[in-house]
C-alpha cells in the first residue's frame, strides 16, 4: 500500500510542479493575468492558469495508470514490483475505465471553460449551463448516488446537485493564496485514507485518483503558497470541485464491516467548510438583494481578515477548521450507532456556529449587515 500511495503522490506532484512552473511563463503571453481590484486581496498583477498545472498533474498520471492496466491486464503476468492485490484488480479498473475517462472529459470541459472565463469573464448563466450539462452527462454514464433509497431519479437529482454545489464551492473558496487548493488537499487525503484503511477492502481506483489529486495540488501549492506567484483561476477550481464531487459519489464509504449507515455522512463532514462557505455566501448575497454569483468579500476568509488576522493566518485557520471537521468524518467509522454519529455531527455544527458568530461580528464591524 505504501508503494501505491507514494507512486500516486510523487508522479502527480512532479507533473503539476513542472507544468505550473511553465504556466507562470506562458500565462502572461496568453493574456491570463489577474489584475488587482477592490474586491480582490492581491495588490500586484498575478498570472492565472495554474489550473492547467493541476489538470495535467491529474490527467497524465491517471491516463498512464489506465494505460498500464490495459497493457498488463492483456498479458500473462505482471511485474514483481506491482503488488498482487493491485494487479488482481486490473480487470475491475478496466471495467470502470470508461467512467474515469468520462470524468476526465467532463473535468477538461470545465477546466477549458474556466480558462475562457479567466480570459474573457463569462456571464454566470452560461457557466452554470455548462456545469449542469456536464453533471447530467456524468450521471447518465452511471455516476450517481443511491443514498439507500430505491428511487434512481432521486439519486440522479441529488448527484447533479452535489456536483454543481462542490464545483461552485471550490470556485468561491479561491479567494486567497493557498486556500481552495489547501482545503482540497486536506479533503482528498482524508477521503483517500478512509477508502484505503477503513473499509473491508481497499478501494484502490477511487483512492488512487484522490491521491493523484492531492499530489497535483501539492505541486501547485509550491507556486501558490503565500505570496502566490500564480493563481489556479476558474479552470483549477472547477476541475478540483468536479473530481472531489465524483470521487465521493463513486467511493464506497459504506461497507458491510462498517458500524452502520451513518458513515455515509463522512464526505459531508470532511467537506463541511467549503459547503458552509458556499451556503453562507449565497445567503448573504441574496439577503442583500445581489446576485449570488457577484464577487465580493463576504467569504469566511475575508471575515477573518476583517477581524484582524493576516491573510496567511486566515488561510491556516480555515485549513485547521477543515482538519477539525475532517477528523469528525474519520470518527464516524469508530462509533456504532446513529446516536453517537449525531453527537459527532453536532460537534461539527457547533464549530461551524462559532465560525458564523465570528463572521457576523466581522460584518457588523464593517457595516456590511
Amino acid at each position: 500500500m505504501l508503494l501505491f500511495v507514494i507512486a500516486c503522490l510523487a508522479s502527480s506532484f512532479a507533473v503539476s510542479l513542472l507544468a505550473t512552473a511553465a504556466m507562470r511563463v506562458l500565462a502572461p503571453r496568453w493574456g491570463l493575468v489577474d489584475q488587482p481590484a477592490a474586491r480582490k486581496v492581491h495588490v500586484i498583477p498575478t498570472p492565472l492558469g495554474g489550473g492547467v498545472g493541476i489538470w495535467l498533474g491529474v490527467v497524465v498520471p491517471i491516463l498512464s495508470g489506465l494505460g498500464a492496466a490495459v497493457f498488463y491486464a492483456s498479458g500473462e503476468s505482471t511485474p514483481d514490483w506491482i503488488p498482487d492485490d493491485i494487479a488482481s484488480r486490473f480487470g475491475g479498473v478496466l471495467a470502470r475505465s470508461w467512467q474515469m475517462l468520462g470524468i476526465l472529459a467532463g473535468g477538461t470541459i470545465l477546466a477549458g471553460m474556466g480558462l475562457i472565463d479567466d480570459r474573457k469573464n463569462l456571464p454566470w448563466l452560461p457557466r452554470l449551463a455548462v456545469q449542469l450539462l456536464v453533471a447530467i452527462a456524468l450521471v447518465a454514464i452511471g455516476i450517481r448516488a443511491t443514498v439507500f433509497v430505491p428511487m434512481p431519479l432521486l439519486g440522479a437529482v441529488i448527484t447533479v446537485g452535489w456536483i454543481m454545489v462542490l464545483v461552485n464551492s471550490f470556485n468561491f473558496l479561491d479567494n486567497m493564496d493557498g486556500l481552495s487548493s489547501g482545503i482540497a488537499l486536506i479533503a482528498s487525503l482524508m477521503l483517500a485514507a478512509i477508502l484505503l484503511t477503513m473499509s473491508n477492502e481497499p478501494r484502490w481506483l477511487v483512492a488512487g485518483v484522490l491521491l493523484v489529486l492531492a499530489g497535483s495540488l501539492g505541486g501547485f501549492l509550491c507556486h501558490n503558497w503565500p505570496p502566490a506567484r500564480i493563481f489556479m483561476g476558474d479552470s483549477g477550481s472547477y476541475f478540483i470541485g468536479l473530481i472531489l464531487a465524483t470521487m465521493t459519489v463513486l467511493g464506497t464509504f459504506y461497507t458491510e464491516n462498517a458500524s452502520g449507515r451513518h458513515v455515509i455522512l463522512a464526505p459531508l463532514c470532511i467537506l463541511a467548510v467549503p459547503l458552509y462557505d458556499f451556503a453562507s455566501v449565497m445567503v448573504i448575497r441574496l439577503s442583500q438583494g445581489r446576485s449570488p454569483f457577484q464577487p465580493d468579500k463576504s467569504h469566511f476568509s475575508h471575515r477573518l481578515v476583517e477581524l484582524g488576522l493576516k491573510p496567511r493566518n486566515a488561510v491556516l485557520t480555515i485549513h485547521l477548521a477543515t482538519l477539525t471537521t475532517g477528523v469528525g468524518g474519520l470518527l464516524l467509522y469508530k462509533v456504532t450507532d446513529w446516536t453517537a454519529a449525531l453527537l459527532i455531527v453536532g460537534l461539527i455544527l457547533c464549530a461551524l456556529a462559532i465560525i458564523a458568530i465570528l463572521e457576523t461580528v466581522g460584518r457588523r464591524q464593517n457595516g456590511d449587515s
